[in-house]
């Protein structure tokens, strides 16, 4: 069966969508755009700490792995529950 021109410019046009759609390969632009800052939020949840560098350190940690970070200063943990989760070695809470 011989490949004719229009089946070739077909192919490659819906090989063009694909990729442009993202159907294959995952949700990698999805998953891009809906990290958060977790510098910023970081940073604000960390503003009233004593520790400031330690609190910065654990907070940044936890909002990679989670994704998420608890609004105001302290407390609210339960609006993050991965982030309310993560313990230390010790068994201690991780996230600030």
């Amino acid at each position: 069966m011989a490949l004719t021109r229009s089946t070739v410019v077909l192919a490659l046009l819906c090989f063009i969508l694909i990729q442009e759609l993202g159907i294959y390969g995952g949700d990698s632009h999805r998953v891009a755009s809906n990290k958060i800052d977790c510098v910023g939020k970081c940073n604000y949840r960390c503003s009233k700490a004593g520790r400031n560098v330690m609190c910065l350190r654990a907070c940044n940690a936890c909002c990679q792995r989670c994704n998420c970070v608890p609004p105001g200063t302290s407390g609210n943990r339960d609006l993050c529950p991965c982030y309310a989760r993560l313990t230390t070695h010790g068994g201690h809470l991780k996230c600030p």
